[in-house]
């Protein structure tokens, strides 16, 4: 059986987005309630794309939006992660209708080694869009991040 493209995951939903009971004591104590939203690949794309040139946004606040949108505690991080990652290699994928993947950072503004063309990739296109970065040990993070953060409403 052929491997899915990228673009077949994004849009693969299967039954998400879901919200499932949590009942692990550590995990509803760590992230603050029962309720955890598995939210779809195209989620993460759709609000993706929502960010201008200049913005930032962390893979966090992409939860944090789509726990509350949908009435949950929070949302799965581990999906999440390979979400946000399906998004970045399907838009890389495509020829045309660019997800601006490299706007999106991991966790305290640090760079993406995951995505399409890994931390060089991102680094570039963030220092053409004016972003500075800086490494710090082995990680690599957009100085003064929060600065830049984009806004998600409605």
């Amino acid at each position: 059986m052929a491997r899915k493209t990228f673009n077949e995951k994004l849009k693969d939903s299967k039954d998400m987005p879901k919200i499932v009971e949590v009942t692990d004591p550590a995990a509803v104590a760590r992230y603050g309630g029962t309720k955890m939203l598995i939210a779809p690949p195209l989620f993460y794309d759709e609000i993706m794309k929502k960010v201008p040139s200049g913005k930032l946004l962390t893979a966090d606040m992409i939860r944090d939006y789509l726990a509350k949108k949908h009435g949950a505690d929070y949302t799965c991080p581990l999906t999440a992660g390979i979400f946000v990652n399906i998004a970045a290699h399907a838009s890389a994928e495509r020829d045309t209708d660019e997800t601006p993947y490299w706007r999106t950072l991991k966790k305290d503004g640090e760079l993406n080694e995951k995505y399409p063309e890994g931390i060089e990739g991102q680094r570039l296109r963030l220092e053409m869009e004016g972003h500075t970065v800086i490494q710090k040990g082995k990680k690599y993070f957009v100085k003064d991040y929060q600065d830049k953060l984009f806004k998600l409403t409605d």
